[in-house]
């Protein structure tokens, strides 16, 4: 079946109506529309977990030793006697935090809610080339959530060797408390994950090939899905590497070989592992862990192109070059995972080679960031929080993208290597970058998924509230960890040298619970809009993509009748041959109307 010529009668299976109980419609559903909404209420759950954990640890820097009484409720008397918080539970909060937030909420929240929605409504499809197989990615993400949520509660603690779960830390079971039956279910728990991400991975490659209807060459592709099709590629080269990291690391602690184990002493005892390097764990972390960075950015720039180009109502500047930029990024980010390595012993040179292409991957990136800008210029703006998201994430992006040079640098990176310096960078590239991304997408998608509109007014305050306590809590991030103060320390009152910065971990706080806090405006403005929204209209942001042609109503296969054909780019906004200020894809071109050049 070729690309362009979809056959449309093979889909007609998929109109007859069957009576759905509630079972098939909303809990096995195989309708991507439908698992995209399982995914972000999930992720939402996780995220509301994450968050919640990082205000914890916060509280516990910035008044150490002293008594909280929420301590005690949420972490009993084992974990916070008398309401002050124990050095072990402080590392199993800050570990669990990393895990929740990038893989579950920025990995499969994200691209698992986007990806989902929009590759077969934005590619002309009735639906995932399976739909079964997009059911068990969704069932196994829970699945894997609900393990890791549950080692909690486990008696000696969660897993608390750092999310990174560097042997011999998390290989020896008597190392830390959270390294018994809490690590185990961690490693369980991401084993189930990694099979739930390449199921869904292999479901978007396969249908963005295969699927698209008539007309929709790549080159006429909106930029979210290149966005989240080149994702689910870095996704199914990357990730296996992590799931074999974790199989050998279970292998270490249950079977008793050696993979990342050798001249271990504990407590004077000369254990009996040998051969093992922990250095190889950090190479098959890491080959997945920096890609993860683009896995979670890729998906949060694409759905920032869209919203960028329909609320400036200008074609996107430079289409073919954010498509190169996009696939730059993706082979570049496969080659620079051993820049977390400079002080692990690595040979100077082969550090080197890694500075370098670190440095590379600037190019690409600034490409994209140079385009959002000559996009917005003297652009028609429509600032509605869907687009201050965007240009948050524009902001995000640059700010902390100019810190990793330093990190990229293999000279630089050793006095700042493993203290706050790090925590900032990757928050604000990373983690605000995508949860900007991610806040534009459901500010924009949400009358496409749930037939109402978010109250704009609660999305100003949420956007602007977020964006300076964001900052409030990463830019001051940079200076202490300039100072020196190093990173995942449950206090540092026990060292003099810090005194001074003391002050600053109170305001950083301060930012960290204001912002947590107002993240309660967005969940009311979410589950409200949802059942008391205001009914939305077929197009409301006057979008040219091929999503706000299908009908507000949810119905198997997307579109009564006969799929709509695609006559040109998704990007003709402001066309001079047109009245309207938006022509859809599916709107056939006049005579003599000229191709736009991307």
């Amino acid at each position: 079946m070729s690309a362009e010529g979809h056959d449309h009668a093979i889909d007609h299976e998929h109109e007859h109506h069957h009576k759905d109980t509630f079972i098939t419609k909303y809990i096995f559903s195989i309708d991507h529309k439908m698992i995209a909404k399982q995914y972000l209420i999930t992720g939402i759950i996780m995220g509301i977990i994450g968050v919640g954990m990082s205000m914890l640890f916060r509280m516990q820097l910035a008044w150490p030793e002293e008594s909280f009484k929420i301590f005690n409720i949420l972490l009993g008397d084992k974990f916070a006697p008398n309401g002050v918080m124990t050095n072990d539970i402080y590392l199993a909060l800050v570990t669990i935090h990393g895990t929740i937030m990038v893989f579950f909420v920025l990995t499969a929240a994200l691209s698992g809610t986007f990806s989902n929605l929009l590759i077969p409504l934005q590619i002309g499809a009735r639906d995932m080339a399976s739909g079964f197989m997009n059911m068990i990615s969704y069932w196994l993400f829970f699945l894997s959530s609900i393990i890791m949520v549950s080692s909690l509660f486990v008696e000696a603690g969660p897993a608390s060797a750092g999310w990174t779960i560097y042997p011999p830390l998390s290989a020896l079971p008597q190392a830390i408390p959270g390294s018994g039956l809490g690590m185990t279910l961690w490693l369980v728990s991401m084993a189930i994950f990694i099979a739930s991400s390449l199921m869904g991975s292999l479901n978007y490659v396969v249908t963005v090939i295969n699927l698209r209807t008539k007309g929709m060459t790549m080159t006429r592709l909106p930029l979210t899905i290149w966005a989240f099709f080149v994702t689910a590629i870095i996704g199914i080269v990357s990730f296996p590497v992590l799931l074999s990291a974790a199989l050998l690391l279970i292998f270490d602690r249950s079977f008793g070989t050696s993979f990342f184990l050798s001249d271990i002493y504990i407590a004077g005892e000369v254990l009996h592992y040998q051969g093992g390097s922990p250095v190889l764990f950090e190479h098959l972390f890491w080959f997945l862990g920096h890609p993860e960075v683009y896995i979670v950015l890729l998906p949060a720039l694409g759905i920032t192109s869209e919203v960028i180009a329909t609320n400036s109502r200008k074609p996107i500047f430079g289409y073919r070059a954010m498509i190169m930029s996009i696939l730059a990024i993706a082979f570049l980010s496969t080659i620079v995972w051993g820049h977390h390595m400079f002080i692990s012993g690595m040979n100077p040179f082969l550090g080197s080679v890694f500075t370098f292409t670190t440095l590379l991957i600037a190019i690409p990136s600034a490409v994209k960031a140079f385009n959002y800008i000559t996009t917005l210029w003297k652009g028609n703006l429509q600032l509605n929080p869907a687009m201050l998201f965007s240009i948050g994430l524009v902001s995000t992006f640059i700010t902390g993208g100019l810190t990793g040079i330093i990190l990229g640098d293999s000279t630089l990176d050793i006095n700042v290597h493993d203290t706050y310096f790090v925590v900032a960078h990757f928050h604000l590239v990373m983690g605000i970058s995508a949860l900007y991304g991610m806040f534009a997408g459901i500010y924009h998608w949400f009358p496409r998924m749930f037939g109402r509109m978010l109250n704009k007014n609660l999305g100003y305050v949420h956007f602007w509230v977020t964006a300076i306590c964001a900052y409030g809590v990463f830019f001051p991030m940079h200076f202490i960890g300039l100072a020196g103060l190093p990173r995942r320390y449950y206090t540092n009152t026990n060292f003099p040298l810090f005194d001074d910065l003391q002050n600053v971990n109170v305001l950083i706080t301060t930012f960290a619970l204001i912002g947590g806090a107002f993240q309660l405006v967005f969940l009311y403005n979410f589950f409200s809009s949802i059942f008391y929204g205001k009914k939305a209209v077929q197009n409301p942001w006057k979008s040219n993509t091929l999503e706000w042609t299908a009908p507000v109503e949810h119905i198997h296969g997307n579109w009564p009748g006969e799929i709509p054909h695609v006559y040109r780019w998704p990007y003709d906004y402001s066309n001079p041959a047109h009245d309207v200020d938006f022509v859809p894809q599916n709107v056939p071109m006049k005579e003599g109307e000229e191709v736009l050049h991307h």
